[in-house]
């Protein structure tokens, strides 16, 4: 038997104005999107922003449905309408941001596992790294890559 370790690196930051200019305006640009979300049912709101490698930015919001599970997570609203208007283009970086009540959640919200693969087979597609940054009031996360938050990736496609 081989025994194998499996390790994450990602970096905590406090505020947007601690990121790089282009993390950012792609963290606004999550929190911005959050304005876009209808979630009647859960009052969970959230936002998702993508850069392309062009430097576009492409935002999404979760949309709930009374027909459950119909609608969609913010990640994949934008990671989709990203590909769908930007064939072609890579995407570089994602940004989430949540809120609830109107107030930004106090700890990042992680995507679910579906947005998490999804996620990871845009990255594949664009043969490069796909950072994520994950918004929260007073504390924001980075990861360099989608293998940081699915290891293992599902590519056997």
């Amino acid at each position: 038997m081989l025994e194998h370790t499996i390790e994450i690196r990602y970096g905590e930051y406090s505020s947007p104005e601690e990121l790089s200019a282009a993390d950012r305006e792609l963290a606004y640009a999550a929190i911005e999107a959050i304005k876009g979300s209808y979630a009647p049912y859960s009052r969970f709101n959230v936002g998702a922003a993508v850069r392309l490698k062009d430097g576009g930015i492409v935002r999404g919001a979760n949309q709930e449905n009374a027909a459950f599970p119909s609608g969609l997570c913010a990640e994949r609203t934008a990671m989709f309408s990203a590909s769908a208007t930007h064939p072609g283009v890579a995407m570089t970086s994602i940004a989430i941001a949540a809120s609830q009540e109107g107030k930004l959640c106090s700890s990042p919200a992680t995507p679910c596992g579906a947005c998490r693969q999804v996620m990871a087979q845009y990255q594949l597609l664009a043969g490069e790294d796909m950072s994520v940054l994950l918004v929260g009031d007073g504390k924001i996360l980075k990861f360099s890559k989608v293998d940081d938050l699915l290891p293992l990736i599902f590519d056997n496609i």
